[in-house]
């Protein structure tokens, strides 16, 4: 068959060759094929078709060979040519200059990068609120001075990473923590006195971490629990899906730079400011790239299979 009749298959061959664990594990599936759908094994003799294998085998593997001398060739080449440009290109010239020039500007690079960092984390950060216009703030509420809200059994404040809410009990006794039911779940909480009908019984409006969660009685009357986000890249609009919503693009947040916040929102952070930069650059994200890795090392790892002719997305 000719090249160009056998390569209207490699898509089809390209995509079953991803689905399997190496060359022996699709060499497996194309053999049982044979033994399950044709006659191949049983109606010829068994020498014929090892034969038939072993001829194909040799044809293609020495296409194969040629293929990799001639790429062989070539790459040894192309290295020779780089040595030899590199080589006449003229040597740098190196311009001294004294130590404390050296730290002077070391340290404008650093400030320079450091502002750098935080116009683009404040941009991130903003792009990351919800998207609500001013026209569906006019009928939310305004945020309390911590961005959260004040209502008349709990007040609730928030920070990118955190929700504090305090609760104000008014028993004719000290609380003490056997008094109390403090039930906190990854989207629900309940909170009140032993015996006593709930204060609070709500469906939070996003996740928490439960593991991360605690409560302290701060003078045997007040109740106060901070509650960690699951997503520390997001403002909430409310605490329980019940309560009224707060105008998000009205919260006003102390700046941060990326040295303050905790490992783990650092690294989303940076990740979003990194995939902005490309996408910027019309270059690929870190997921896109991740993705082109992976397939790079399944080409190197079985080069006698051709890809020339595949495109990829």
């Amino acid at each position: 068959m000719p090249s160009f009749e056998q390569e209207k298959f490699d898509g089809m061959l390209l995509a079953m060759a991803q689905q399997h664990e190496g060359i022996k594990d699709l060499l497996d599936t194309f053999f049982s094929f044979l033994a399950r759908k044709t006659d191949f094994y049983i109606g010829a003799q068994a020498e014929a078709a090892r034969s038939l294998v072993l001829d194909s085998f040799e044809q293609h593997q020495s296409h194969a060979n040629l293929a990799a001398e001639k790429k062989r060739n070539e790459n040894a080449e192309a290295e020779r040519k780089r040595k030899e440009r590199l080589t006449a290109k003229e040597t740098p010239k190196v311009m001294e200059i004294s130590e404390e020039e050296a730290k002077r500007i070391e340290a404008e690079e650093k400030r320079r990068k450091a502002e750098q960092e935080e116009a683009v984390l404040e941009k991130t950060l903003a792009d990351a609120k919800n998207d609500d216009s001013d026209s569906e703030d006019e009928h939310r509420m305004v945020p309390n001075s911590g961005n959260g809200a004040d209502f008349e059994n709990y007040r609730w404040t928030q920070t990118l990473q955190e929700i504090e809410i305090r609760i104000p009990f008014r028993t004719t006794f000290t609380l003490k923590a056997k008094d109390l039911l403090v039930d906190i779940q990854k989207k629900h909480l309940k909170i009140g006195v032993r015996g006593i009908e709930l204060l609070i019984d709500g469906e939070f409006e996003h996740e928490v971490k439960m593991e991360e969660s605690t409560w302290v009685i701060e003078d045997g009357r007040n109740l106060t629990l901070t509650l960690e986000k699951v997503n520390k890249m997001e403002w909430w609009s409310k605490l329980f899906v019940h309560d009224p919503e707060i105008a998000t693009r009205k919260i006003n947040p102390e700046p941060s730079k990326l040295s303050d916040l905790d490992g783990e929102t650092r690294g989303l952070v940076e990740k979003m400011m990194y995939d902005q930069r490309q996408r910027e650059l019309g270059l690929p994200t870190s997921d896109e790239q991740k993705k082109k890795d992976m397939l790079k090392k399944f080409m190197e790892q079985h080069p006698e299979m051709d890809f020339s002719k595949c495109k990829f997305s």
